[in-house]
């Protein structure tokens, strides 16, 4: 080969693979801040967009979030299922991107973006049952929370990502307090969301602690979910462990956690709601009220929620 159409040849080629680097890392930055590129980075690697002070005109307050972005988001047109989460300041302690990858990596769900949404020194009154306060009071503000997440983030989220929207496409999940809130906001926004998942919920949350009795017909969840219709198509995934806590209030042997969530599911029941089909509960022996419990509910759930 004449040594003239040799430099040319590499020239060219060198050429290319500058544009297409360059091509890549613009791209990877549309949408969400720099990320690295395709090229420089592993091809399961699971892209987090730290979204910093969002403000919410309905809680008067701001915060992050955290949006984890599929593999391939930056290189296809694709528009994706989204999952919402409650204290999305434990998303680290949840394992969340390190779940997604390894099940993306085992083909175990399809690809998704999820939305940690942080809480702040206000949880207590944030989270809770919208419009009914408990016993203390607290909760007070659940009905702005919910505002805020249905109106102010998912607007957001729509407009800024490639989103699927619709209740078939919207699932949220929540662990303690912030299960009881995922709980019921989904129930309250069935026309939003198809799924919703709870680890280790506040079932417990009562309106009455004089006595084991009140406690227990004063749950507000179970009254609201009583005094409800049946909402179709919304489906639920319950977890609770063996050692979620120690208090037994009516002494029958369950402690609280777990009788709270199977009394809850029996609610549903009645509703018409069918154990296996609509509602799947996950008892984890051994299982405590913290993220690293969670964490080993979170890759069930997921499948469950998104399996292929």
């Amino acid at each position: 080969m004449p040594r003239l159409l040799f430099v040319f040849l590499v020239f060219v080629i060198a050429l290319v693979v500058i544009g297409a680097v360059v091509f890549l890392t613009v791209r990877s930055r549309s949408g969400g801040g720099a990320r690295p590129s395709l090229l420089t980075r592993p091809m399961w690697q699971v892209i987090v967009d730290h979204v910093e002070q969002v403000r919410s005109h309905k809680l008067n307050n701001e915060r992050y979030l955290d949006v984890f972005l599929p593999p391939d988001y930056d290189y296809s047109e694709q528009a994706y299922p989204v999952l919402y989460v409650n204290d999305g300041q434990d998303a680290q302690a949840l394992k969340i991107k390190n779940t997604l990858e390894t099940l993306y990596m085992r083909n175990k769900m399809e690809r998704i973006i999820v939305v940690a949404v942080p809480t702040n020194h206000d949880r207590l009154n944030e989270y809770g049952t919208a419009g009914q306060p408990d016993y203390k009071g607290r909760g007070a503000r659940a009905a702005e929370y919910t505002d805020f997440l249905l109106y102010e983030v998912m607007p957001y989220v729509n407009a800024k990502y490639r989103v699927l929207e619709g209740p078939e496409n919207t699932v949220i999940l929540g662990a303690s307090l912030g299960g009881l809130s995922a709980f019921d906001i989904a129930w309250k926004h069935a026309e939003m969301f198809g799924k919703v998942g709870v680890f280790s919920g506040s079932f417990w949350w009562r309106t009455n602690d004089q006595d084991w009795h009140t406690k227990q017909e004063s749950r507000i969840m179970h009254r609201v979910v009583r005094d409800s219709p049946k909402n179709e198509g919304l489906k639920f995934w319950f977890e609770a462990g063996t050692r979620d806590e120690t208090s037994d209030r009516d002494n029958n042997g369950v402690i609280d956690a777990i009788q709270d969530t199977t009394e809850l599911m029996d609610e549903l029941g009645h509703k018409g709601y069918v154990a296996g089909v609509d509602m799947v509960y996950v008892q984890i022996e051994g299982g405590e009220h913290n993220p690293a419990t969670w964490a080993r509910a979170l890759p069930e759930f997921l499948k469950w929620a998104f399996g292929e």
